[in-house]
């Protein structure tokens, strides 16, 4: 596997077209990071790391919402590749949807969410969109 991050969303993205309440991942520490910031902007309920066949993965519990269950995330994108890295300053992150959706940096501070990263002042390397 080339791009770990890419495979997770890719994950995401097909749990969250059949229907999963959770979906499995392989863990990192930058997939921990990315997760946390997803948890903390309400895309999705929590992820839990635990241990299968002596290999660490991260149980992600997807969030749905209304009557017809439909999911919060409704399109995840990979920006910056191993192919081809993005990096934007801190004036350059992009408003996703006008607001409505966060892109993901990782800062000399760490990864957080593009509207906290241009509140402090930081650029970096522009991770991917959620909407």
């Amino acid at each position: 596997m080339t791009d770990p991050i890419s495979d997770m969303l890719t994950r995401i993205r097909n749990a969250i077209i059949a229907s999963h309440s959770s979906v499995r991942i392989p863990s990192s520490k930058i997939k921990v990071e990315v997760l946390r910031v997803l948890k903390e902007e309400g895309y999705i309920k929590g992820c839990k790391a635990g241990e299968e066949n002596n290999f660490k993965v991260i149980d992600v519990d997807l969030k749905y919402h209304g009557s017809k269950k439909e999911s919060v995330v409704k399109k995840l994108k990979r920006v910056s590749k191993p192919s081809r890295r993005v990096y934007v300053k801190s004036g350059d992150i992009p408003r996703v949807r006008g607001g409505l959706g966060i892109s993901i940096i990782s800062t000399s501070k760490g990864i957080m969410a593009g509207r906290n990263a241009r509140e402090q002042g930081l650029g970096g390397e522009f991770i991917c969109t959620v909407m």
